[in-house]
């Protein structure tokens, strides 16, 4: 079960994240009025697909995977939210429900933020509305790289664009696929198990990878970019 605990008293500026350094202390006392920190453990759900939507999530550590859920077998991996990131963020525009799920693939802090606080904040605080939208922004392109992926590639195109997500700068600081199951990696690639299984072997032959039990090492970006636009 996630740990909660509410942020009592004024807060440390020293020890808050980036984004909230840009905010006035009234405005970052204010705000820590209306958050609860929640510490989930590997594999427990943040939020679950369908339910009600009272809080912006904002991860302060650790790696959550966020998907769709199709019926009972069926998952479409959307993107890794790491420390920096917020999630529900459309809650604050009227959206009353999630519309996808969260799962923390490591052991993550989470501050739930009460939207309508947010919402006001943002209002008020331009350079913090910005730095927030731009954060949005990159995970809308990824959703259309997602779109783009579905329509027209192939497998191996799939797979390939899965893998250049995964091992991309984001990541840096994380070693993303000791987290990662193949068939994580084929609900990122739309594709199945056995295809992932397959075709890491051919470009581990091909010598654009190099495999070790889940890690998985980029050698050939650039030829596995070209597979990636040409799949």
């Amino acid at each position: 079960m996630p740990n909660e605990e509410h942020i009592p008293g004024k807060p440390n500026r020293r020890e808050e994240p980036d984004c909230f350094q840009l905010i006035s202390k009234e405005e970052l006392d204010a705000l820590s009025e209306n958050r609860t920190h929640v510490s989930y453990l590997k594999g427990e759900t943040l939020f679950k697909q369908g339910a009600f939507a009272p809080h912006v999530l904002f991860i302060q550590s650790g790696l959550v995977k966020v998907y769709l859920q199709f019926g009972p077998k069926k998952v479409q991996n959307l993107w890794i939210a790491k420390s920096g990131d917020f999630l529900a963020f459309s809650s604050m525009f009227g959206e009353k429900i999630y519309y996808h799920s969260a799962l923390a693939l490591k052991d993550a802090e989470v501050l739930m933020i009460d939207k309508k606080s947010l919402r006001n904040l943002l209002k008020t605080n331009s350079e913090f509305g910005f730095r927030i939208t731009s954060k949005n922004y990159r995970s809308e392109n990824h959703l259309m790289e997602i779109v783009a992926n579905l329509s027209y590639k192939q497998m191996r195109g799939k797979l390939a664009s899965a893998l250049i997500y995964l091992s991309s700068e984001v990541f840096k600081h994380e070693n993303v696929f000791s987290y990662l199951s193949r068939q994580d990696i084929a609900d990122f690639a739309s594709i199945s198990v056995e295809s992932v299984i397959k075709f890491l072997k051919e470009f581990e032959k091909e010598g654009i990878i190099a495999l070790d039990n889940k890690q998985i090492k980029i050698l050939e970006s650039g030829r596995l970019s070209l597979i990636s636009h040409t799949g």
